[in-house]
């Protein structure tokens, strides 16, 4: 059975990420689903974005009626400045226009730099549903965004129901970092996968403020016994590449998982040699390829279910061969 390819979102190794261009290429390309990050605006509209601090991301860093915006934000042990998608309305973020996320490793991608503006889950869901294509949508920092008043699993659930993504017809993927957030939308009814998303280091946020020193890590939630606590709480994981990648090569990770009925993700699947792991980098800098075939192979040949990919197409050249 061949792997899933995940248009990781979109297609960011061509075009600017989360734009309407890259999921279209990506899905062009032939993924078996998108993947949109979804953040709150501050009139509660859920904006696909890969964080909520948008400076490197569009232009309003560069737009003077906005310059006021820029603040210093702080939750729990993080601090960042910047611009943030809770800080203005869904018409004013319409307002802005994207660009590319890596200029010095994607320099091609900055040619379509100002030309999009955002795009609105609600947007993807259509794309997606358009192409007959599966969406995953990824929750970030739920915790963070309850704390300034917005429930973003309950804004998830009801946008993917007034969507028609909330009844199990369309392929529906719900992954977080916090388990917390997948269990409040599970218990409002949502069909799909619930997908905990695993750090290669540290300790989840919401485990971490909860329990303290006693959380559980995400390294020991990939362990056997970790795997173990999972069963019944959520469908299936996805892990840095770096479990897998490693010196000691990909263990039994994925075999452990799918023991426990457990289906295994990896991201985020790059050829770039900076995103590589050592032994598959070549030479030419960190923006030139390196052998990626041989490192996907080996992601390839551990079993995993799905890999989340920015090249799509060179992706599926590996994970459907």
């Amino acid at each position: 059975m061949s792997t899933l390819v995940i248009g990781h979102r979109g297609a960011p190794g061509y075009q600017p990420e989360h734009t309407r261009s890259s999921y279209e290429l990506a899905l062009a390309q032939g993924v078996d689903a998108v993947e949109p990050d979804v953040v709150v605006s501050k009139d509660g509209v859920l904006v696909v974005r890969h964080e909520n601090e948008i400076s490197t991301t569009t232009d309003v860093a560069d737009r003077p009626e906005f310059a006021s915006r820029r603040v210093t934000k702080r939750f729990a042990e993080y601090e960042l400045t910047g611009w943030f998608t809770e800080d203005f309305t869904w018409d004013e973020l319409a307002t802005l226009r994207c660009r590319e996320r890596l200029p010095k490793l994607r320099p091609d991608n900055t040619a379509y730099d100002g030309q999009e503006p955002m795009l609105r889950l609600c947007d993807v869901l259509d794309l997606a549903a358009a192409a007959g294509r599966g969406v995953v949508v990824e929750l970030k920092h739920a915790l963070y965004f309850a704390s300034i008043g917005w429930d973003l699993p309950r804004l998830v659930a009801a946008e993917l129901t007034a969507a028609g993504w909330a009844d199990g017809i369309h392929p529906l993927v719900i992954e977080s970092f916090e388990s917390t957030a997948l269990a409040q939308v599970r218990q409002r009814g949502v069909v799909g996968q619930y997908v905990y998303l695993l750090e290669s280091t540290g300790t989840p946020m919401d485990l971490a403020l909860a329990q303290g020193p006693d959380a559980p890590s995400y390294a020991w939630t990939a362990s056997p016994p970790g795997l173990d606590s999972l069963v019944g709480r959520v469908d299936g994981i996805s892990v840095d590449k770096a479990f897998l990648t490693g010196a000691a090569g990909p263990g039994t990770l994925v075999d452990d998982a799918h023991a426990r009925g457990l289906s295994v993700f990896a991201w985020t699947c790059r050829p770039e040699n900076t995103f590589l792991a050592r032994r598959y980098r070549r030479g030419g800098g960190k923006a030139a390829f390196g052998d990626y075939v041989g490192e996907w192979a080996m992601l390839r040949d551990t079993g995993l279910d799905g890999v989340f990919a920015d090249h799509p197409d060179l992706a599926r050249a590996v994970f459907t061969a």
